[in-house]
């Protein structure tokens, strides 16, 4: 069948409720079906982008010469600004019509706007990029049911007051001083990457490790476990670094680097990582153990696990110490970390095809080649009685917990309210991510981590350009009037506790009122 040239939105529609898989890129509509599972980033990243604009996301992600490949995908292009449509991976409904064209369900992703709110909840449940949704079995059955609609009505209300209008006018000024400025940022340099400077971060990587095999030949074990966790927690970053094409931007190269730091020494998928990260970081649903938002007092769908997260009593029971619990958990997150590695690699997830279909099979050698050096030479072999194997493991494994609670803090702290598919992508980002205020000296202990809202706005600059990019995003803050948050370490862990104390609290008084009401029929707010 013969394509327009010029697709319509209904045009548009009716693919993607055909089950194609429809991006928007720079005015061209993409079908990419057969780039699915060929995609190193994985299938969900793109499946979150269906009947979206995601000029943005593929600019800053991809080169100029990729970017111009995806042409062969074109199939049509649109004419003016783009109006998202909710992907069906998130909940976004395209039934099709008898007369080939397709019926969006809800009708209206354009904007929400205060006065809108109340007609907002009485129509549709928020999701948070969480798809729950009232037919969701896991809202109407056992264990409990929580009502957190006031809360995260709430929520969304103070974000709308507090960024700019979500209009159409305001959002698309917002994405043009946003490409402006990723223009300026190429023309200056800001993707060079400063080698010499990864010639100290190796210096002293190796001075660490070094250190290490000292201290364990010494039978120092617990400072040899100690410098283990060191020398993990540091070269951590430049696996970072290498997750995100930072170092040679070369897709072969740094994924190699990626695996070699991430999988070999470390033990950790850095398929796994990328998986997640790509998804702005779909890890804040920590349920049962934490909840970061009002909307997380509920049983909700994750369409990144593919998994329905149901409120439980062991939710109910965790939520409200979580802020006395936050530093033992993150003390020993590293062991979810092996967890969720194995997963992913084992899952299809990991699958893809093409010219990346190597990196599975690499991943699956290296971690197992580390489990060996690690599990086999270094604690049975080395470590000589079972107290002093468990205090190593633990040691060295606790040390980490400041990479763990700097990953947190950027993002815990801030807002987790679904605008909806009208919000920009640069506001969305700051909107969700803060900086972490520190002298130059210091950087070399959060590892760029501290500026992951420019991070996030710019994810393959290299960490190294971070702080001198960091001035050019204040300004496009200062222009946009979208609000740049950067704490202190201090201060931003202050704010990250008394954001998981104000949850717990609400947990606290809606449990209390529902008791009060099933005895006595009333509110009991008084």
């Amino acid at each position: 069948m013969h394509q327009p040239k010029v697709l319509t939105r209904h045009h548009v529609a009716a693919l993607i409720a055909a089950g194609d898989t429809i991006v928007i890129n720079q005015g061209l509509v993409l079908r990419l079906n057969g780039w699915l599972d060929h995609h190193p980033g994985g299938r969900l990243v793109i499946q979150h982008m269906v009947g979206r604009d995601a000029t943005d996301e593929i600019s800053i992600y991809h080169s100029s010469k990729l970017i111009q490949s995806m042409n062969h995908y074109r199939i049509g292009r649109i004419e003016g600004n783009w109006v998202n449509f909710t992907p069906p991976i998130r909940g976004g409904l395209l039934a099709r019509s008898t007369k080939n064209s397709a019926t969006e369900i809800p009708t209206d992703t354009i904007s929400i706007h205060a006065e809108q709110l109340s007609q907002f909840f009485s129509t549709t449940t928020p999701t948070l990029e969480l798809n729950i949704d009232d037919n969701s079995p896991a809202l109407h059955g056992p264990p409990m049911t929580i009502d957190n609609t006031q809360l995260v009505k709430q929520a969304l209300e103070d974000d709308l007051d507090q960024y700019p209008s979500l209009d159409a006018v305001t959002q698309h000024a917002i994405v043009e001083k946003y490409r402006n400025l990723h223009q300026k940022i190429k023309d200056e340099g800001y993707y060079d990457c400063q080698y010499r400077e990864y010639a100290k971060e190796m210096g002293r990587y190796l001075c660490i490790f070094m250190a290490f095999l000292i201290a364990l030949r010494s039978g120092w074990y617990i400072t040899s476990a100690a410098l283990l966790g060191l020398f993990w927690h540091q070269i951590m970053f430049t696996a970072h670094d290498a997750g995100h094409q930072g170092i040679t931007h070369n897709f072969v190269a740094d994924t190699l680097i990626g695996m070699f730091i991430a999988d070999f020494c470390c033990g950790l998928s850095i398929g796994w990582w990328k998986s997640s990260h790509n998804e702005h970081d779909p890890d804040l649903q920590n349920a049962p153990l934490f909840a970061t938002s009002p909307s997380y007092l509920a049983s909700f769908h994750s369409s990144y696990y593919n998994f329905t997260f149901l409120w439980d009593k062991a939710a109910e029971f965790a939520i409200p110490y979580q802020r006395y619990t936050y530093y033992p958990v993150m003390g020993i997150a590293r062991f979810n970390l092996y967890l969720l590695s194995w997963c992913h690699l084992l899952s299809r997830r990991s699958t893809t095809l093409g010219s990346s279909k190597w990196t599975r099979p690499t991943e699956i050698c290296f971690m197992s080649i580390y489990w060996f050096l690690f599990g086999y030479c270094l604690v049975w072999r080395s470590i000589p009685t079972w107290p002093l194997r468990i205090m190593f493991v633990l040691v060295s494994h606790i040390i980490t917990m400041p990479l763990h609670v700097q990953i947190t803090l950027s993002h815990w702290a801030m807002s987790t309210s679904d605008l909806g598919e009208s919000e920009s992508f640069p506001q969305h980002q700051l909107r969700t991510t803060m900086d972490v205020e520190c002298p130059p000296w210091l950087d070399f202990i959060h590892g760029g981590l501290q500026f992951q809202a420019v991070h996030h706005l710019f994810p393959c600059v290299p960490r190294h350009n971070l702080r001198r990019l960091q001035q050019l995003v204040i300004g496009f803050c200062d222009e946009t009037g979208i609000k740049y948050k950067r704490l202190g370490f201090v201060a931003g862990n202050k704010d990250v506790l008394g954001k998981l104390g104000e949850v717990a609290a609400q947990l606290e008084l809606m449990i209390k009122c529902q008791k009060h009401m099933a005895e006595t029929g009333e509110s009991g707010l008084h």
